[in-house]
């Protein structure tokens, strides 16, 4: 049940150019900015966007497709492709197990076993206590775990998700995102899942690609695209940092007022590389402290704080010398070390926090 997907597509002045695919059994996530284009993919995979040019194709068969003048389009409700979207969009008038068992029902099922399955489902979502509410006596997140599990119980060939655990608090973030590792291992079918937050593709998807004014910018394995991002604006989005260096001829990558050793295989001389680093993995200590030894040569910088955010256990503090460099520091360092705007820092990493590629 491969999707695989190369198309383009519009919303009035906005467009898209999206080539992407999913293997039976993975979880493809789409990061990107708000208005990048990843609700639009998803809309254009589910058939609810015409596309311009290009194919859709599930399990090889062609969803949507262009051939000359010809546009072949599979009506959304043929795909067998669910779409979970930003709200609910439950049955005002039906029960959450009606809400569950539609999907079931409207593919031909009896009623009998559709709301068996569904009372199944909502006890998967912890709902199975709430089947014969309305949604108007359901909370926000209530009602989105009863739309999850209507979405999974329909069982599609190929389930997109878009921003499904937004309105969830974070125990029933965790309990729904378990629900689709266990979807994804066992149906064995592709997995779309638009998201802001990282930790959604690190914990769900193999693979993930970054999307930005309706193009992938990058996309590949997860470890890769959000552990070494290829420009600034996807390690933004990673939340890690990224600088560029020039290769020595002893191996080391000197840049940006800074020198790496020990970060890999050697970068040869005169070539352009890039070096990522995660904000918490820089270590630090006043200036005016004793030095040790990691503070001193090698991947280790001085810098005068300029500013100070709030970040949940810390802050994050970036210097007026390197301000393209945040640095995570928890609460208790930051008040022991007395941090503030205008203190000068040393900053570390160590080699093994370091990850290096040539450009």
């Amino acid at each position: 049940m491969t999707l695989s997907a190369d198309f383009r597509a519009h919303i009035g002045g906005f467009q898209v150019d999206m080539a992407l695919d999913a293997a039976p059994g993975e979880v493809l996530a789409v990061l990107g900015p708000n208005g990048s284009g990843k609700s639009t993919l998803l809309a254009g995979l589910a058939g609810h966007l015409p596309i311009d040019q290009g194919h859709i194709a599930l399990d090889g068969r062609t969803l949507d497709a262009t051939i000359g003048d010809r546009a072949v389009r599979v009506p959304p409700a043929q795909r067998r492709v669910g779409l979970l979207g930003q709200r609910p969009l439950l049955f005002p008038h039906l029960s959450a197990l009606e809400n569950v068992a539609f999907g079931r029902r409207a593919q031909g099922e009896p009623r009998a076993e559709a709301r068996a399955d569904a009372g199944s489902w909502l006890d998967r979502v912890g709902l199975g206590d709430l089947a014969g509410h309305r949604p108007a006596l359901l909370s926000g997140g209530q009602q989105q775990r009863v739309a999850l599990a209507r979405a999974l119980a329909a069982r599609p060939a190929a389930l997109l998700l878009d921003e499904p655990f937004a309105a969830l608090d974070v125990e029933t973030a965790a309990q729904a995102r378990r629900l689709v590792a266990e979807q994804r291992d066992s149906a064995g079918i592709p997995l779309v899942l638009v998201t802001h937050d990282p930790l959604d593709a690190v914990v769900l998807a193999a693979r993930t690609a970054i999307v930005h004014d309706g193009r992938i910018v990058q996309q590949g394995p997860t470890s890769e695209v959000l552990g070494h991002p290829r420009s600034a604006f996807v390690a933004a989005l990673a939340g890690v940092n990224l600088v560029s260096g020039t290769g020595a001829a002893d191996g080391s990558v000197r840049g940006d007022d800074m020198l790496w050793r020990g970060v890999g295989d050697a970068v040869p001389a005169g070539a352009v590389a890039t070096i990522a680093f995660a904000p918490g993995s820089v270590r630090m200590q006043r200036a005016d402290a004793p030095a040790s030894a990691a503070s001193v040569g090698s991947n280790a910088w001085e810098g005068t704080v300029s500013t100070l955010e709030p970040m949940p256990g810390g802050m994050r503090l970036r210097t007026a010398e390197q301000p393209g460099i945040a640095v995570d520091c928890p609460s208790t360092v930051a008040v022991a070390a007395g941090i503030v705007p205008g203190v000068r820092l040393r900053f570390s990493v160590h080699p093994d926090e370091v990850s290096v590629r040539r450009v």
